[in-house]
């Protein structure tokens, strides 16, 4: 969402990097130009004009130290008034309330209210052990209350049974009583939507209000509709009362102003935002996280979570101890590349990679996008097991079948077994040291370089890390010299470095990076 705005900021913000003195008239003009960047972002005016009205105030009266240049002065400048608009500390769903906590979501029809209410109802049940009810007082809709039953269904939530020709007060009042008959932690009601604010909604809002008592009302926007979010925040908020705000649809690609501005226009905490289709697609939002991402800073902390939420340890073991043999088998590639799937694709975790949001460009122009992860699985799972098992197997004729299977033709498959071969011959050369698969080598290097232990040994055991100790990530990030704009990672050579096949160097923990990714130009 926040690409065009990150490669705006990115470019004005390195022009002043890269000078060793800085005038009021460079500040000035560089001022005036993230000014043109926020407000082509959709970013509210008053709220562009107090950031660079403060950036100025504090970027012309700094005190410059003698070891940062007075380019990445402004930009430290600019980052911490990003993470101060965008609200400071990350605030998540406070559930410190006597039992069942109650949480009441509203917004307008189609901002992803049900779907929503689901996922946070996942989110708390699989993270937060907590035992959850659902119940949907949408009487309007056709088949709302069928479709949030349906949700509870898939994702193992229990859900209020329906009883027709209830109303919504009626049903919220039931709805507690049945949370606290049945020992649930918390219950999550879903309100009815309109496609516009008007006097019946928001009696109704204010009777569910009444009888239920929530102690989160959790207004759910669609961050698309940009501004016109803001101006439905601040009437939600004067006539109910939320606590918070969740964004939906973050993963598309209008233009961020409405996340920018909500937060300082309303003063209301956005607390989660939605990221994709799924049910696990929910996100806490950090403000600190979001800034570095924009700043194209990476966000090494997100990037830790991620891992540690997709990476299967018995797979991952299984496969540390058939590639301590040296064997790597095509059936081994196709999890390393589902596995990159799961964790965002490439594009994703270059996203978050300190220093290395510029190499995305680059890589789609090599054709070097997540299609082709998914076009290579489909090769793969077009062989037999045999021929996975044995890649030697595969002549002209069975490549010809395999094309036909998969929808590819024999270049790609070609490419596809350079690709593997290339891989099976640095896990042998790695021998030992070859442990954990891709992912797990990267994150393992990562988290070694930051003192979490692993190192070439693998993934450190993350899920019993302590969540602030994974806040305190970044600092570590920093102070190692990954979170500076253009300063890359360790072993990677800055933004001029990259990956093999690229023309740069390699990934921490990986020995020797990704080999010759097809249709990449090769290492001079």
């Amino acid at each position: 969402m926040f690409e065009n705005l990150q490669d705006r900021l990115g470019s004005i913000l390195n022009g002043l990097t890269g000078r060793g003195a800085l005038s009021e008239a460079d500040v000035s003009a560089a001022l005036r130009e993230v000014r043109r960047a926020l407000l082509e972002a959709d970013v509210a005016l008053d709220v562009v004009r107090s950031f660079t009205d403060r950036v100025r105030e504090k970027a012309v009266g700094a005190e410059i130290l003698k070891s940062i240049k007075p380019g990445q002065m402004v930009v430290k400048i600019v980052h911490d008034e990003l993470i101060e608009m965008l609200g400071g500390e990350g605030v998540g769903i406070d559930l410190h309330a006597a039992a069942p906590v109650v949480v009441m979501m509203v917004g307008l029809q189609g901002s992803g209210k049900t779907t929503t209410s689901a996922k946070i109802a996942h989110r708390l049940s699989t993270r937060d052990k907590k035992k959850v009810l659902m119940a949907s007082l949408d009487t309007r809709r056709p088949a709302a209350q069928e479709q949030l039953r349906q949700l509870g269904a898939q994702a193992s939530i229990d859900t209020l049974p329906i009883i027709a020709g209830q109303s919504p007060t009626d049903i919220a009042a039931r709805a507690v009583q049945a949370a606290k008959l049945g020992g649930h932690d918390v219950v999550i009601l879903d309100t009815a939507g309109r496609t516009h604010i008007d006097e019946p909604l928001m009696v109704e809002m204010a009777d569910i209000k009444k009888r239920s008592n929530p102690h989160e009302i959790l207004l759910v926007a669609d961050s698309l509709t940009g501004q016109d979010a803001v101006n439905l925040a601040r009437n939600f908020d004067e006539r109910v009362g939320i606590t918070g705000l969740v964004l939906t649809r973050m993963d598309g690609d209008g233009r961020g102003g409405a996340a920018l501005s909500m937060r300082a226009v309303t003063g209301k905490p956005i607390k989660l935002i939605g990221v994709g289709e799924k049910m696990s697609e929910l996100e806490e939002f950090h403000p600190r996280r979001i800034a570095d991402r924009i700043l194209g800073m990476g966000d090494i902390v997100s990037l830790v979570e991620r891992a540690a939420e997709n990476i299967d340890a018995e797979k991952a073991a299984a496969m540390a101890a058939k590639m301590a043999k040296g064997k790597f088998d095509l059936d081994d590639l196709a999890d390393q590349l589902r596995q990159m799937q799961k964790m965002g694709g490439m594009g994703g975790i270059m996203g978050m990679m300190p220093g290395m949001a510029g190499m995305k460009d680059k890589m789609a122009a090599a054709g070097l996008d997540d299609k082709l992860f998914g076009r290579q699985i489909a090769i793969i799972q077009s062989m037999t097991r045999a021929e996975r098992a044995n890649p030697d197997l595969l002549k002209h004729s069975r490549k010809k079948r395999i094309a036909a299977g998969s929808g590819t033709d024999a270049a790609a498959i070609n490419k596809l077994l350079k690709m593997h071969r290339q891989m099976a011959d640095m896990m042998k050369m790695m021998g030992g040291k070859g442990k954990g698969g891709m992912m797990k080598q990267m994150m393992g290097g990562l988290a070694g370089k930051m003192g979490l232990g692993g190192g070439m040994g693998g993934m450190p055991d993350l899920s019993n890390i302590d969540p602030r100790q994974l806040e305190a990530l970044q600092k570590q990030a920093e102070a190692a010299g990954l979170g500076k704009p253009g300063g890359g990672m360790p072993g990677l050579g800055g933004l001029s470095g990259g990956l093999p096949g690229l023309g740069g160097a390699k990934l921490p923990g990986l020995g020797g990076g990704f080999p010759g990714l097809p249709g990449l130009p090769k290492k001079k």
